[in-house]
């Protein structure tokens, strides 16, 4: 009889491991899922949009809202796209021009639509001489700049963006820490 009580702690035991386990195996598929599909720590690598991002910040970016739908692709977001001529490469860069749009840059001043574009995001000191002659934003295409103009590989090098190839709006910093918070 003394066997009982310790036979129903054991059942016990193994009754509460086997939730636990199932409990942690749900919340892994859910991790994994959210990942997939929703937000995807991403680690920024470069000096091409400072000072809104810095070399090796660690950032969310949303998956969700330009896949399903849910969003469309705005002027000012901050995109994170395959490179066109590199699809193995993620580059992120900021929306300037959307489908439709007149974009030319005269001596570092962005002329949108015919009109200078306000970009108060870009710090004098990042901004360069190089000017671009006007084109139209070709259906379908996004014309993406660095805010660190003169360290930024953009669509004034390498052209527009197809809608196919950006994945992704970053969204949030979480690293490091007197950092984090939403992206502007």
């Amino acid at each position: 009889m003394d066997n009982v009580p310790l036979l129903t702690q054991s059942k016990s035991l193994l009754l509460a491991t086997l939730h636990w386990l199932r409990d942690l195996m749900f919340s892994v598929l859910i991790a994994i899922l959210v990942i997939l599909f929703v937000y995807q720590p991403v680690k920024v690598e470069g000096t091409s949009m400072m000072p809104s991002l810095e070399d090796q910040e660690r950032i969310f970016i949303n998956k969700f809202i330009y896949r399903f739908g849910m969003g469309d692709i705005g002027r000012g977001d901050t995109v994170v796209f395959f490179y066109p001529t590199d699809p193995s490469k993620s580059f992120i860069k900021r929306v300037i021009g959307l489908p439709g749009d007149r974009v030319q840059v005269v001596d570092a001043v962005v002329i949108l639509n015919g009109r200078a574009l306000d970009e108060p995001y870009v710090p004098p000191a990042y901004r360069d001489g190089q000017s671009v002659a006007e084109s139209v934003v070709p259906n379908e295409h996004f014309f993406v700049l660095g805010d660190h103009r003169s360290s930024s590989n953009d669509s004034r090098s390498w052209g527009s963006v197809h809608r196919r190839h950006i994945y992704g709006k970053a969204v949030f910093i979480y690293w490091p820490p007197e950092k984090m918070g939403l992206l502007r």
